[in-house]
């Protein structure tokens, strides 16, 4: 059993590791083709980081473990929320002053009412699918006008190349190839890595595919983001993470499981309509007074949200 630990913790490593080189391959490669710093943004990078789950999620779907994908998913939401912003919020407080992310919030809320909706109508099969991708799209291109919109030629510019995540103008081409072979590769074999390991661990303990992908497939995923808020809150520029987790969440709900059920069905159990999406429901609607009225997320909401989060995993593998 401990080599199944060691091997879910060697493909979560992958998984990080990949989703990272391919972030820096398609960035530069984006930018030699001469695409704008604004939409690979907008576009390339938010695919990139979100690609580790969506791997996860379409190797559940292929290896016939559909409740791990979709705990992954929901579970990932909910560390999101709870511990992404509860921890950096216990170690120096967030600002929400400093961003307006109340657009985006009522698209997360919309997704995440859809997303429930269609649970309902589970198994999750490839039109349950269409719909989350339309959803997905009209976010998107609503993002993509605002930004155009919003700068302008007579403003300053949106985003340089060098302001971008991974973005280095002097990288050959030999290395963008590298990374591009890197990520390509990493993220299939993490991915098979983890979910293999992950099914192996529920079985052997007695648990369900779905508790495990509620916590240690979704919280793995979920690392980079709180490593890089964690890390921020340190430096004391953590104010940006709500926005972040705002954008994954969407990310995760309707694009990852519009694009997963089209290589599978995905089972929806009974556990997950009465109880799961509704503390992600929950969660999500948690953050409203910070969203709308400003309030600063200070030392005691990051120890109530920690607090939450752990009560949360606690209750799933008692």
């Amino acid at each position: 059993m401990t080599a199944h630990f060691a091997l879910a913790g060697l493909g979560l490593v992958i998984l990080v590791l990949a989703g990272d080189a391919l972030v820096r391959g398609a960035v530069n490669l984006s930018l030699r083709l001469g695409i704008s710093a604004l939409i690979v943004s907008l576009t390339i990078v938010a695919f990139g980081t979100s690609a580790p789950e969506l791997l996860v999620s379409i190797q559940a779907v292929l290896l016939d473990a559909g409740g791990l994908a979709l705990g992954n998913v929901v579970g990932s939401n909910i560390a999101n929320i709870l511990l992404v912003l509860g921890l950096p919020a216990l170690i120096s407080g967030l600002d929400p002053s400093v961003s307006d992310t109340r657009k985006n919030y009522v698209f997360m809320i919309c997704a995440s009412l859809v997303f429930i909706v269609l649970a309902f109508f589970g198994p999750f099969v490839w039109w349950h699918g269409v719909i989350l991708l339309v959803v997905f799209l009209l976010i998107l291109g609503d993002q993509i006008r605002h930004a155009i919109v919003a700068h302008a030629p007579d403003d300053a510019p949106a985003a340089e190349p060098d302001d971008l995540e991974g973005a280095d103008p002097s990288m050959p081409s030999w290395k963008i190839a590298v990374y591009l072979g890197l990520g390509l590769i990493g993220l299939p074999l993490g991915a098979d890595l983890l979910i293999d390991s992950a099914t192996h661990i529920a079985r052997a303990y007695g648990v369900s595919e779905a508790v495990i992908g509620l916590t240690l497939v979704a919280l793995g995923t979920s690392l980079p983001e709180l490593a890089t808020s964690v890390m921020a809150a340190l430096r004391r520029h953590a104010d940006v993470a709500l926005g972040n987790v705002i954008g994954s969440n969407i990310f995760n709900l309707v694009f990852i499981f519009g694009v997963a059920p089209w290589f599978g069905a995905v089972p929806v159990a009974i556990e997950f309509l009465r109880f799961d999406l509704w503390v992600m429901l929950a969660a999500s609607l948690a953050l409203a007074p910070f969203v709308f009225l400003r309030w600063r997320m200070g030392r005691a909401v990051g120890l109530l949200f920690a607090a939450l989060y752990i009560g949360y995993v606690s209750f799933l593998l008692q």
